[in-house]
């Protein structure tokens, strides 16, 4: 985007603190953010629909199909919605560009291919999605509900659903080169994540917590 106030190529990571069950430990795609609001593709919730059924239902031969990946939930809004999101272009006909390397199809055409075994090679296909009014997601940011992170494609097409989340994480520490600080108001439940620099982390979870290895204190606290 033209405007470096909004967010562009963006994974958005739920905090800690983040109760909505529809998006607790969860990692959006954040696929347009601009004045108006913003949309976004939940990618570490899958869903117990196969792709070959998802096809059956509308249609859609698959003879060629390698493999039956899952589908996955893409959030709250218009369920019956779906996306791809993919590598390379294809000349779909309906298709929002991410990055140099990272789109997202909404046009049948595309899970045609996919059924022929002609789509595109790193895919997933999520239905619904998530989506903020206007200014909504800044307050959110604001009341420490989000951190961001550039996207990283191996996060989406290697990693394992249940891993993303931490993956993500990994990615704000490693691109800390200066201190973050993030607090809640002092009250029962409140918490204070800091990092003072990369791979040294302070986090308040109702008393103080010091480690230097984020990854087994995210994985020892799930809540």
């Amino acid at each position: 985007m033209a405007d470096d106030s909004y967010f562009s190529n963006q994974f958005l990571v739920a905090m800690p603190g983040l109760e909505d069950e529809n998006f607790r430990h969860s990692v959006t795609l954040l696929c347009e953010h601009s004045e108006k609001g913003a949309l976004g593709l939940v990618v570490n919730r899958p869903t117990d629909l196969k792709l070959s059924d998802m096809l059956d239902q509308i249609g859609v031969d698959h003879s060629a199909m390698p493999g039956d990946p899952i589908v996955f939930w893409g959030g709250p809004v218009q369920p019956e919605r779906g996306f791809v999101v993919h590598t390379a272009p294809g000349g779909w006909d309906s298709t929002l560009k991410v990055d140099d390397n990272l789109y997202i199809t909404t046009s049948r055409d595309v899970l045609g291919a996919i059924g022929r075994g002609e789509g595109p090679s790193d895919y997933m296909v999520l239905l619904g999605y998530a989506g903020w009014g206007e200014g909504q997601l800044e307050t959110e940011i604001l009341n420490n509900s989000w951190l961001n992170a550039p996207v990283e494609q191996h996060v989406l097409f290697e990693t394992p659903a249940a891993e993303r989340w931490i993956a993500a994480t990994r990615l704000i520490e490693a691109g800390q080169s200066e201190r973050l600080k993030l607090t809640a108001p002092a009250a029962e439940g409140s918490y204070e994540m800091v990092c003072t620099y990369p791979g040294h982390w302070m986090v308040m979870w109702g008393k103080l917590i010091v480690t230097n290895d984020l990854d087994a204190y995210l994985a020892a606290h799930p809540q």
